[in-house]
Formats: C-alpha cells, sequence, structure tokens
C-alpha cells in the first residue's frame, strides 16, 4: 500500500483577493484617513471617538467566553492532565524568561537613547490630580488582595466584570474537571466546542467592520492630542518604537530561528492583526483572530488555546519595555539619578506587577503607577510627563505584545514536538 504524499497534506493556496477587499488595506487606508481628518479637523475628529469605542466594546464582549471556550477544549481535548500541566509549566517558563529579557531590554535602551535628558523638569511643579486613580490602582496591585481578587464571587462574575485572570481560573477549573469525567463529559465538551466555533464566527463579523473602529480610533487620537503639541515627547516616542522593533527582530527573531521559522515572514502573515492594533492600541481585538491563525499555521488546537490566553496576562513584552523605559524617563526628565540597585529592583518589581495589571483599564499606566511608588525616589506625579503621549506608546507596546504571544505559541508547540512544520512553512511561504 502506497503512503499519501506529504505534499498532499499542505494546505492548498487560498486564491488572492482583489487587494482592495483585503482587510489589512482596508485597514491601512482607514488609519491614514483618520490621521489626516485629525491633523485637518481636529474638532471633528474627536467626535469620531465612538467608532473606536465600539469596535472595542463589541471585542471585548465576546473575549471571556471565547477564552472559556478555547481554553476548557484545549485542557480537556488534551485527556492527559501531565500534559496540561507540562504545556502550561513550559509556557511560564518561555513567558518569564522573555519578558525579563523585555524589562532588561528596555533598562539598557533607556540609557542607550537617554529620552528624558534635558527636559529639567521642577519635580514641585508637577500636578499629580490626573493619576490619583491610577495610583490607588497600582497600590491595589501590591497587596494580598489582589490575589484573593483573582478567585471570583461567582462563576458568572468574572464574565460579568470582564476580568482576565479570573476567567483564566475558572476555565482551566473547569477544563481539568471535563477531562476527569472521561466519556461522561463528552456531551459538555461538545456544546462547549461548537459554542467556540460560534464566538469565532462573531469575531470574523465584528473583525469584518474593523476599519471603521481603526479609523475612528486614530482620528480621536491625533485630533485630541494633535501632532505638533508632541514635538518635545518625540524623542520617547521614537526611541521606545526602535526599541520595540530592535526586540521584535533580535530577541524574538532569534527565538524564532531556533524555532525554525522567520519572524519578518510571520509579523507578515499577522499584517491583518497588526494593523488593526496600530488603529486601535488595543491587542485584545485581535485575541481570536490571533489564535485562528496559529491552528492554520500548525499549532494543535488544544495547545494553543492554552498558550494564548495565558499568554495575554503573563507574556506582555512590549509593556515591560514601556515600563523600564518610562520610568528612566521621567527619572532624567527630573534630573534624578537611580543607583543599579534600584534599576534592578525596577525590574523585579515589573516583574510582578505585569501580571498584576493584566485585565485592568489602562494596566501599562496602573503598573507603573504601581512600582514607582516602590521606588521613591521618583515621585510617581512625573507619570503626567507622558500621560499625553500614553495612547502613542500603548500602540508600540501592544503590537509587541501580540508578536511576542504568537512567538510563544509556535515555541510551545515545537517544544513539546507537535508543531507541524511543512504546514507552517508552506503558509509562511504563502503570507
Amino acid at each position: 500500500m502506497s503512503l499519501p504524499s506529504t505534499a498532499s497534506t499542505l494546505p492548498s493556496p487560498k486564491p488572492r483577493k482583489p487587494f482592495y477587499r483585503q482587510l489589512y488595506i482596508q485597514v491601512l487606508v482607514a488609519v491614514v484617513i483618520g490621521v489626516i481628518l485629525g491633523y485637518l479637523s481636529p474638532a471633528y475628529a474627536v467626535k469620531m471617538k465612538p467608532l473606536g469605542d465600539a469596535f472595542i466594546a463589541l471585542i471585548k464582549m465576546v473575549i471571556g467566553p471565547i477564552i472559556f471556550c478555547t481554553v476548557v477544549t484545549g485542557i480537556a481535548g488534551m485527556r492527559d492532565m501531565r500534559k496540561v500541566g507540562r504545556v502550561g509549566g513550559k509556557a511560564l517558563l518561555y513567558f518569564e524568561m522573555i519578558s525579563t529579557i523585555a524589562l532588561f531590554f528596555g533598562l539598557v535602551a533607556g540609557h542607550v537613547f537617554h529620552p528624558g535628558t534635558g527636559f529639567n523638569v521642577d519635580p514641585t511643579t508637577l500636578k499629580s490630580g490626573e493619576i490619583g486613580n491610577l495610583v490607588a490602582q497600582g497600590h491595589n496591585i501590591e497587596s494580598i488582595e489582589f490575589l484573593l481578587a483573582i478567585i471570583p464571587n461567582t462563576f458568572i462574575s468574572a464574565f460579568a466584570k470582564g476580568d482576565v485572570l479570573s476567567i483564566l481560573l475558572i476555565s482551566v477549573l473547569f477544563g481539568c474537571a471535563l477531562a476527569a469525567t472521561g466519556d461522561r463529559g463528552k456531551p459538555v465538551y461538545d456544546v462547549i466546542e461548537a459554542g467556540a466555533q460560534v464566538f469565532f464566527k462573531i469575531v470574523h463579523y465584528i473583525t469584518a467592520v474593523s476599519s471603521i473602529g481603526a479609523f475612528g480610533a486614530m482620528a480621536f487620537t491625533i485630533g485630541k492630542y494633535g501632532v505638533v503639541s508632541l514635538v518635545p515627547l518625540m524623542e520617547l516616542i521614537g526611541s521606545f518604537y526602535v526599541v520595540c522593533v530592535l526586540f521584535v527582530v533580535v530577541v524574538l527573531g532569534i527565538v524564532a530561528r531556533i524555532a525554525g521559522f522567520s519572524i519578518l515572514r510571520f509579523c507578515a502573515y499577522i499584517r491583518d492583526e497588526l494593523l488593526i492594533v496600530l488603529g486601535t492600541s488595543s491587542s485584545e481585538v485581535v485575541l481570536a483572530p490571533l489564535m485562528r491563525k496559529m491552528e492554520e499555521l500548525g499549532c494543535p488546537k488544544e495547545t494553543v488555546g492554552l498558550v494564548v490566553p495565558t499568554g495575554y496576562s503573563f507574556n506582555l513584552d512590549g509593556t515591560n519595555i514601556y515600563l523600564t523605559m518610562a520610568i528612566l524617563f521621567i527619572a532624567q526628565a527630573l534630573n534624578i539619578d537611580l543607583t543599579i540597585e534600584q534599576q534592578i529592583t525596577v525590574a523585579i518589581v515589573g516583574m510582578l506587577t505585569s501580571k498584576g495589571a493584566s485585565g485592568v483599564a489602562g494596566a501599562a499606566l496602573v503598573m507603573l503607577a504601581s512600582t514607582l511608588s516602590v521606588v521613591p525616589v521618583v515621585p510617581v506625579a512625573g507619570m503626567v510627563l507622558i500621560l499625553g503621549i500614553h495612547r502613542f506608546l500603548g500602540t508600540g507596546l501592544a503590537m509587541t505584545n501580540l508578536v511576542g504571544n504568537g512567538v510563544a505559541a509556535i515555541v510551545v508547540c515545537a517544544w513539546e514536538k507537535e508543531l507541524d512544520r511543512e504546514k507552517m512553512k508552506a503558509v509562511l511561504a504563502a503570507a
């Protein structure tokens, strides 16, 4: 009996859509139009904010159910609880390694670029009224109450609040319990798996109009903050984006090469998602499309369902770069010299608070407030210096987080020897 050829198992190339129907083209055009409108008519552009807010709200509406369905089916589909623990352990180990590198990458970059040098800001002139709420949230993250808060009051309350860590907790527990029931749990598994397909279809519908959301969000951002007013802070914005690109190309590029793929080809493969994040400044809006693309790339559904949602809470490469660079920027702007010990403390605290800020609105700012409160030599009020440009920095960190989580899924699958390398090679070559 002849064996089927390997080529027959590879995905057949899809016919290319006309360029104007390509999602990334539509989003890119929408972003450009948003920038132009924000520059020419700021007052009118600010009124476009509801378009971006509505799109993000629609996506966030289904994030909880998607995480629950994918994590539960991922764990229950593995059946072997030892494999669940092994995959989860490898994922967390990888997350901590790369996140730590990102933190120190940001520290080194802050010393190389010196974005805050020359500002010579007088600390007594800073007004901290705008950041009082962030500071309060930051203090809450440091306390033991944060750990207890991960446990929701009820099964449903986690979804009602949209708390990612709480949803992950109940999803893992539910998945483990479903796997332990064996064949008796098969009907429940089938219902949840079917539910996942329904929610993914909803995301598909919402994503189809992502260009409208990207236009509204970008028009508001440019109209609200302007471009001219950002000139004094362009050095920080520019250096931050350079560092993010270097991190992706160098650090994640080396990781990708070891795993057997090109980071540039991978970025081209997820260009639709990257451009949606560019317009909306949120990586959450492409959680479901990213998971689907990882499966199409040759990663097992079960592993993707466990690694990617977890990575959204524990693998925040771009956010960690932002954290360390922002602290050094504030210190340099206030002419404060941080000792090596204080900088290491910043990195260690950042590793902890980056998990605590997950699922919180304006998570990066909350994390920054929390970390500054631990390094009192840099006043928390210094955050006011970057509030105006946080939206622009947030776009870069969200895009970096997205690439990092996609790479993480491939690495863990390769580590488990479950990655379909022939399929990945064919898909990336066609990207």
